[in-house]
């Protein structure tokens, strides 16, 4: 997967490439765009987005639609027609709500932002967190991949 952003050298496209395969959404050719932010854009971004004036750790821009998971293989009429790519949308983070979770849940900075990271790329393949069963689940996932990254809390 590419990844497009700004992003800390920590970040690791493999990581999302073993999300993509854990969701068997394991397609070629597949990019997200991660973007850090400040408080207070992504609070605005958020009270644009989903009408809560606050800020929030992380937010995700999904460009595909469809059912709740669908799998990326159902969206090749979505791909770029020049480069093939398929873009599946944007993560917004802030980078210092992240370092002030990071020292509360006593890890490392990698580690939040590997998380978040994967918590909005989850999002973006059409998880949610809705349930309390549905968020156990990313929970789950997401651990599952940090560990095989030795990103451990």
């Amino acid at each position: 997967m590419k990844i497009y952003s700004n992003k800390p050298k920590f970040l690791k496209e493999q990581l999302f490439d073993e999300a993509l395969k854990a969701t068997d959404n394991e397609v070629k050719n597949v990019a997200v765009g991660i973007r850090f932010v400040s408080p207070l854009k992504i609070r605005s971004l958020n009270k644009k987005a989903r009408g809560i004036d606050r800020v929030t750790d992380v937010l995700s821009f999904p460009m595909l639609e469809g059912e709740k998971r669908g799998f990326l293989r159902d969206f090749d009429s979505e791909r770029d027609p020049f480069s093939g790519e398929l873009y599946l949308g944007d993560i917004v983070i802030c980078l210092r709500r992240a370092k002030k979770q990071a020292k509360a849940f006593g890890h490392s900075l990698e580690r939040e932002v590997c998380f978040l990271s994967l918590h909005g790329l989850l999002h973006l393949l059409g998880f949610d967190h809705i349930e309390q069963e549905d968020e156990k689940e990313m929970q789950a996932l997401s651990e599952n991949l940090l560990s095989k990254f030795g990103i451990k809390r």
